[in-house]
């Protein structure tokens, strides 16, 4: 509206100075004609003849009044064509699926990859409610949509979507807000398909987990190795007694000892374990004390010291996958453990910096990390370990994993003091999201 109003009173400044124009021409011509061939006639006659000229200027002056506004009409609506055109255009060759609804989420703009990835055609989906969204994802995005309405876009947000055979599928999505001149309100909804990003990133997880596994093997064996050895010098204690006095004392023991190495396996099991993504409440303390006691082996090979500080969050929970947060904790913290020298020592803290957030600190006083290295830390591939011991994809599946769960991640380091890795995640609470800014 604003940009519109020089335009139209340079429109009617130029149709009254014409027409201004116009009439001066008009009138001087007149009466040049008036002088040279009227100029004895008597009152009467003047008298028409001034009539004459009034509507001769009239009908001149209305004809190229509606011939500038018909011609000025005639560009704007062929500036308003070409503009849909090219809004049509920029709509189809989107390369995401673009979908344009109301708060009620009536579908009132739908383009062609919308319909290739959906496979709803255009025809049919225009002034029906939004047919993609699964029923379990309805709150989720009842959520969005409020949020957006309070001003803050959601982003590259991972969620799902459903197609017209009802097969449900990963997306990544954009929700903005849309206001007409008019001042209606809407939600502009861009998806993609990231089911293969997906896959891929299963698989990294899942070879990161083999690579921490591969390296932890012999720790393991050692971990393992002292009650086997202690239950063997048991049973062989208890066959040259086996005549002379009970062996309960001996059989707990031996029951003790098998429990252990029976959760010890179990745990290795569930690490190795390949779980599709399934996001629920999780408490973090807890999973947090589970990574630091599955590595263990590692810890008392390297006779490092864990200290868990983990009070602030005790109870808190987040909506994230298990799995991933293993391997991400799991990451974190064999790097660590990686970077300490022998008997170093690695501290795990978990702080509230702001209302609806908590952070998980994971320091360690190894050598810290290079200047010229510290820009690249988060790029796959990216490793400052030595050959065989790190695959370098272990910063940037917990990158992922972290921005997938809606949090942050970033490093501190101090050369020759150590490293503190800072994870930042929403806290779930009341049924919603937690809010807060985040830090």
């Amino acid at each position: 509206m604003e940009s519109s109003t020089p335009e139209r009173r340079w429109f009617w400044a130029t149709l009254l100075l014409s027409s201004v124009s116009i009439a001066g021409v008009v009138f001087g011509v007149w009466e040049l004609v008036e002088s040279r061939f009227f100029r004895h006639v008597d009152y009467l006659t003047l008298h028409y003849l001034y009539i004459t000229r009034g509507i001769a200027s009239s009908l001149l002056l209305a004809l190229w009044a509606g011939w500038y506004v018909l011609r000025q009409r005639r560009r704007h609506e062929e500036e308003l064509r070409r503009s849909r055109e090219r809004y049509r255009g920029l709509l189809e060759a989107s390369p995401g699926a673009v979908a344009l609804y109301d708060a009620s989420l009536r579908v009132l703009e739908w383009n062609a990859m919308a319909e290739r990835l959906y496979g709803v055609s255009k025809a049919e989906v225009l002034g029906q409610v939004l047919p993609t969204v699964p029923p379990e994802k309805e709150a989720e995005l009842q959520e969005l949509l409020r949020q957006v309405e309070q001003g803050v876009p959601r982003l590259d947000f991972e969620t799902l979507r459903r197609d017209k055979r009802g097969s449900r599928f990963e997306v990544q999505l954009s929700l903005l807000p849309f206001r007409e001149a008019d001042g209606s309100s809407y939600f502009l909804e861009v998806t993609s398909d990231i089911r293969e990003r997906v896959r891929m990133r299963q698989k990294l997880i899942e070879i990161e987990k083999l690579t921490s596994m591969g390296q932890m093997a012999a720790g393991t064996a050692h971990h393992l190795n002292t009650p086997l050895a202690a239950m063997l010098l048991r049973i062989q204690m208890m066959r040259q007694r086996l005549h002379e006095k009970p062996c309960g004392a001996d059989l707990e023991r031996l029951e003790d000892g098998l429990h252990f190495c029976q959760h010890f396996v179990q745990r290795l099991l569930e690490f190795a374990r390949q779980s599709p993504t399934q996001k629920r409440l999780e408490e973090v303390s807890p999973l947090i004390r589970s990574v630091v006691s599955f590595l263990a082996p590692s810890v008392l090979a390297k006779r490092a010291c864990v200290a868990l500080d983990l009070d602030a969050v005790n109870g808190e929970r987040v909506l994230a996958d298990r799995n991933q947060l293993e391997a991400m904790f799991s990451v974190l913290l064999s790097n660590a453990l990686d970077a300490i020298a022998p008997e170093g020592a690695i501290a795990v803290r978990c702080r509230r910096p702001s209302a609806g957030w908590m952070e998980i600190q994971i320091s360690d006083n190894g050598p810290g990390i290079g200047p010229s290295d510290f820009p690249h830390v988060f790029e796959p591939f990216f490793t400052t370990k030595g050959p065989g011991k790190g695959t370098g994809l272990g910063l940037a599946i917990a990158r992922n994993i972290v921005l997938e769960h809606g949090g942050s991640i970033r490093l501190e380091s101090v050369p020759q003091q150590g490293t503190t890795a800072i994870v930042a995640l929403r806290i779930h609470a009341d049924g919603a999201a937690g809010e807060g800014k985040r830090p």
